[in-house]
């Protein structure tokens, strides 16, 4: 099987390492857009920045993604196209790829930041979404669960979910990737894993400062139990299947985010109690975390479908320094009693 993996970051080196290992013996080509990056993993074959320590195998082979045309660039097609890139730049590689026959899955977690001009239900949109407008005709889904790139390129047990709407998409995902060391599940609610991978992104940060702040480990026990319940309440809305939330993109996802050492999202959280700027903390993660991006998007898209979050709407009035730590916890412990369910 040829894959094509588009973006090199830790994510995509990691899945990249995870296909070149697989017993079917797939051809991989890793495809860097810093040219630098590039040539410097065919150097040393280590991702330095991104996965320090960790060979890559000599079948990987590294390039620099095409500066115009295919995102693939020249050569035979490939059988799967993965898309390794932050969110922010998944419209712009669906563009290039929306004239392609070979499935296409993407691996970013969250929704776009609003594009200029953009209004209603067309302001930050999910993977999905992004490409019913610009690639229709492209079969496309998205990989996704609870995961650490660097577990996952250290070889160690990690499960996964291939959702798509098309059989071909999820059918190429887990022979690709399913595997000894990884598990791959099919799904056919794309949505409902997407917005599980969003939201849980959010909701990290709430729990990261609720550790910061050494709330304890009931507090956290009840922000991943609440969360839970919002994540669902909006993916319902949106037309996802309430059992998917309870599945590897939801439940999974949330807890490995929410509790990991390894999160980013989680950290940010952490920094905020400890009493950096936004700007501080996100300066020292070097690398994105989506949940900073998304959250707004999250409540914009929750308060157009009248579905109630509090914990990320908390979020938000922290992040946009509306609110402190201290005050961000005590206006969700402050809320009117209610029915759980």
């Amino acid at each position: 099987m040829k894959i094509d993996v588009i973006g090199a970051g830790a994510w995509g080196t990691a899945l990249a390492l995870s296909a070149c290992r697989h017993p079917q013996g797939h051809s991989v080509r890793l495809l860097a857009r810093d040219a630098v990056q590039a040539q410097a993993m065919q150097a040393s074959h280590e991702n330095a920045r991104y996965l320090p320590g960790i060979t890559l195998p000599a079948s990987l082979r590294v390039e620099v993604l095409p500066a115009q045309g295919s995102a693939t660039g020249a050569g035979s097609a490939p059988d799967l196209i993965i898309v390794a890139t932050p969110m922010a730049a998944l419209r712009a590689t669906l563009q290039r790829l929306r004239d392609g026959r070979a499935p296409v899955a993407w691996l970013c977690k969250g929704f776009e930041a609003a594009q200029p001009g953009a209004s209603g239900e067309g302001a930050g949109l999910l993977g999905h979404e992004i490409q019913a407008q610009v690639a229709p005709a492209l079969a496309g889904g998205a990989l996704s669960g609870p995961s650490f790139a660097q577990e996952v390129a250290l070889g160690q047990p990690t499960a996964l979910v291939a959702a798509s709407e098309h059989a071909a998409v999820r059918d190429a995902l887990v022979q690709a990737f399913h595997s000894p060391t990884l598990r791959v599940y099919a799904n056919d609610d794309l949505i409902g894993v997407e917005v599980g991978g969003a939201v849980k992104n959010v909701l990290a940060i709430a729990t990261g400062l609720c550790d910061g702040l050494n709330l304890g480990l009931n507090a956290r026990a009840a922000l991943i139990t609440r969360g839970l319940a919002e994540m669902t309440r909006l993916g319902l809305a949106l037309g996802a299947r309430a059992e998917t939330f309870m599945g590897l993109s939801g439940l999974g996802d949330l807890v490995l985010t929410a509790t990991g050492d390894l999160s980013r999202n989680r950290r940010v959280g952490q920094l905020l109690a400890g009493g950096m700027s936004l700007q501080q903390a996100v300066d020292s993660l070097g690398h994105v975390a989506e949940g900073v991006y998304s959250a707004r998007t999250v409540v914009q898209r929750s308060r157009r479908l009248g579905v109630e979050m509090p914990i990320s709407q908390a979020v938000v009035a922290l992040l946009d320094s509306l609110l402190t730590p201290a005050q961000a916890v005590a206006a969700l412990m402050g809320r009117e009693p209610r029915e759980e369910a």
